[in-house]
């Protein structure tokens, strides 16, 4: 079998943590299949060692440009794939040599449809993705509640759509802070007092302003008894200047001191801030999957996260569920984690339990199965050429 995986989507935030590791997972598991990663070698790079069976063909314009979809398909079309995986949601269509199959990790920006708007463009673009959709071989959805959002939003049938589950990324499975970890979290961001964690990309729908808000009235809570006086929050994700609202949301809080804003932060110093965080903050509106609540389950940590989307169906019983619309119910929740000592007991014990439910492994395993499945189907399709017929086509 031999099979393409475009990697061209590598640095995006999610798209590339799904690739590196379903990439490497194949890499342990499947060392008899051909596969072509097409993209920048630099990007290869990324993955790191891959057995004999993986090759790259270098390709470094986007999908996104009718330039690059032209590179894409003769790539293609020279490798004579079975298939190609395609690890994202895409709208452009493509009129590949070889069925594709398609990742998708969630609808958020055509959401909107399901709320009235219109709009030339928008309507455009979820046709187009509906055309994309329905000409897959299979769609691969990271979750249930991913699943019947493609099933309603674009009218796909349920048996069109694999359910494979994303995990997390094993440099959060190396155990909990040393020491020497702590160390760096004083000295390189000086750390040193009891925090609230966030961790992931600042948009609306992540719903950080009211983390903040909770907050506010938290520390206001904590007050009335001098507990914790000296309680942060930290906040670690995209730059602050694209998003003057947080900003304003602080100071309009009163918690100027007590709130710090750190970018982006590597996935080794990640792990540390997630293994000392008193509580790990995630009330978003919508998530496909939402990998980072795992991540910090993955070190025992406690987890509050929204009652809604795909988070449910992700942290199961090992977290803290929330209306992640009211203030009140998120600062309610956040002083009860705090001060409640058997509840904290319960939820580290249950966050590992939880945590390993989810791998990289048994997801590439059910990939594999699906790429089989794609390719066994393709072929089985393709009518034998007669004798006659393959004469006239060597004259």
């Amino acid at each position: 079998m031999k099979v393409a995986i475009d990697i061209r989507r590598m640095t995006e935030f999610g798209v590339g943590t799904y690739t590196r590791n379903v990439v490497r997972a194949l890499g342990r598991l499947d060392h008899c299949n051909q596969y072509t990663l097409i993209g920048a070698p630099q990007k290869m790079a990324e993955i790191g060692p891959l057995p004999a069976n993986f090759s790259n063909i270098p390709l470094l314009e986007s999908d996104l440009t009718v330039k690059g979809h032209a590179q894409g398909r003769a790539i293609l079309k020279h490798l004579n794939c079975d298939l190609v995986h395609i690890p994202h949601i895409f709208w452009m269509p493509r009129r590949l040599p070889c069925p594709y199959v398609v990742t998708v990790h969630d609808v958020l920006e055509h959401m909107y449809r399901a709320h009235g708007a219109s709009g030339l463009k928008r309507s455009l673009h979820f046709r187009l993705t509906r055309h994309v959709l329905r000409r897959a071989a299979r769609i691969l959805a990271v979750s249930q509640f991913t699943k019947s959002e493609i099933e309603k939003l674009f009218g796909i049938p349920s048996q069109h759509i694999e359910v494979i589950y994303n995990a997390i990324d094993e440099r959060f499975l190396h155990g909990h802070a040393t020491s020497a970890d702590r160390q760096l979290l004083l000295e390189r961001y000086r750390v040193n007092y009891p925090f609230l964690l966030y961790a992931g990309r600042i948009s609306p729908h992540k719903n950080v302003v009211r983390i903040i808000e909770a907050f506010s009235a938290l520390k206001a809570e904590l007050e009335k008894d001098r507990h914790f006086p000296d309680l942060k929050l930290i906040i670690i994700g995209d730059e602050l200047s694209s998003n003057p609202d947080l900003r304003r949301t602080v100071i309009r809080g009163g918690v100027q001191n007590d709130v710090r804003f750190l970018g982006f932060v590597p996935i080794e110093t990640l792990r540390i801030f997630y293994d000392a965080a008193k509580v790990f903050v995630f009330p978003s509106l919508y998530e496909g999957f939402g990998l980072p609540p795992l991540e910090a389950m993955a070190h025992g940590t406690p987890v509050l996260t929204s009652n809604t989307s795909s988070l449910p169906e992700v942290v199961g019983n090992a977290a803290v569920l929330v209306n992640p619309e009211n203030v009140f119910e998120i600062m309610r929740a956040l002083h009860r984690m705090l001060l409640d000592q058997p509840l904290r007991e319960k939820l580290k014990a249950r966050c590992y339990e939880q945590a390993s439910k989810f791998s990289w492994d048994v997801s590439a395993r059910q990939i594999l199965a699906v790429y089989e499945s794609v390719a066994g189907k393709a072929q089985a399709q393709t009518p034998p050429q007669e004798p006659e017929a393959m004469h006239s086509a060597s004259r």
